[in-house]
């Protein structure tokens, strides 16, 4: 089997009333579709808030075309070593691992199709129903908005919810986190999330008011560049610290390892270089003893938390959910992996046809 095609389709989706900035006004997605001699299509996506750098996206799939033209899609690790030193010359974090990304996961869609089993089967198979939580407690929602939306999370049957933190003073934050573990009680698990937020001694200030709380996780109090603030943030508070979505490759995570900056690693599977290369930072993990959970993508990352111990939880947010014709299974707080050959969700045509933008 052979790649025949790399091809990309741009649509806008309309917005939704978590939006955090006024001018956000929709998510831009590039469809990526990889094609194959035998029939066979692998399919996933990239994202931006807007459309204004959508074309940017696209634009660097497309250009990766000729280098994955002829190219076997079970031979993974060649075309990301390929397409690695291919864009060396941009740089080893931004859009270049974007590219890279996109077609990696699309050739193992590919692969699961062509086996005719789910890929977390195929990556391992360590269970078959994963743990979930559920993110939209967002930090423009009044108390009363927050206490019914976490009621609606326990109803729907999820066993962890994550919240967003980082108001201007520590003592609204502790308020509203007050005010939803009072809604869904000590037995849900409870996780905050400051959105790079904070500085160290307001991260730590906090963290300490959260213990009493009994938080699950705090992710991400600083800016993520500042690994070493980060550290110095985990080292001071009990509560384990959450980064990673913003890290590029496995040499951005043994950074974060050497120092020390989280306790639970959280990549993203468009920055970390997609299956391949998170594979690798599972593995680095894996030797210092920390767990992994990854950011966003449930529709795919449920593989991946499938078929490796050291994954905890698929976080499960409705942003992309319409993209596909199938949806997620959560039963008692766990995702049912689908018995579907690949990644098991398809792209919806009728959502395509709708949101499709062709100049932007």
């Amino acid at each position: 089997m052979r790649i025949s095609n790399v091809r990309t389709i741009m649509i806008e989706l309309p917005g939704k009333d978590w939006i955090i900035r006024p001018e956000i006004k929709s998510f831009g997605c590039v469809l990526v579709f990889v094609d194959t001699d035998e029939g066979i299509t692998g399919e996933t996506f990239l994202w931006t808030f807007g459309k204004k750098r959508l074309a940017v996206l696209s634009k660097m799939v497309e250009s990766l075309k000729d280098d994955v033209l002829n190219e076997d899609p079970y031979n993974t690790e060649r075309i990301w070593q390929k397409l690695w030193f291919e864009l060396r010359f941009f740089g080893v974090e931004g859009i270049s691992i974007y590219g890279i990304s996109a077609i990696d996961r699309a050739c193992w869609d590919i692969i699961g199709k062509a086996e005719g089993k789910p890929l977390y089967k195929l990556l391992g198979g360590y269970r078959d129903e994963v743990p979930v939580y559920g993110s939209g407690l967002w930090l423009q929602l009044s108390i009363d908005e927050l206490r019914e939306r976490a009621k609606t999370f326990v109803k729907k049957g999820y066993r962890a919810i994550k919240m967003r933190i980082g108001k201007p003073r520590i003592e609204e934050d502790i308020e509203r986190i007050k005010a939803v573990r009072e809604v869904i009680g000590q037995d849900i698990s409870l996780m905050v999330d400051a959105n790079q937020r904070l500085t160290i001694e307001h991260a730590i200030k906090l963290g300490r008011k959260l213990e009493k709380f009994n938080i699950t996780w705090f992710e991400e109090p600083l800016p993520a560049y500042d690994l070493e603030g980060s550290a110095r943030v985990a080292a001071a508070l009990d509560i384990p610290i959450a980064n990673g979505e913003n890290i590029f490759t496995r040499y951005g995570f043994r950074r974060m390892l050497e120092i020390r900056a989280a306790d639970i690693l959280m990549p993203d599977l468009i920055r970390v270089g997609g299956i391949t290369e998170f594979r690798k930072v599972a593995n680095l993990a894996e030797a210092y003893n920390l767990p992994i959970t990854p950011h966003l993508f449930p529709e795919e990352s449920m593989h991946l938390v499938g078929s490796n111990p050291i994954c905890i939880y698929v976080e499960d947010i409705n942003w992309f959910s319409e993209l596909y014709v199938e949806k997620i299974n959560i039963k008692n707080g766990s995702i049912i992996l689908p018995n579907r050959p690949g990644f098991g969700f398809t792209f919806n045509q009728n959502i395509i046809e709708r949101f499709s933008i062709q100049n932007i």
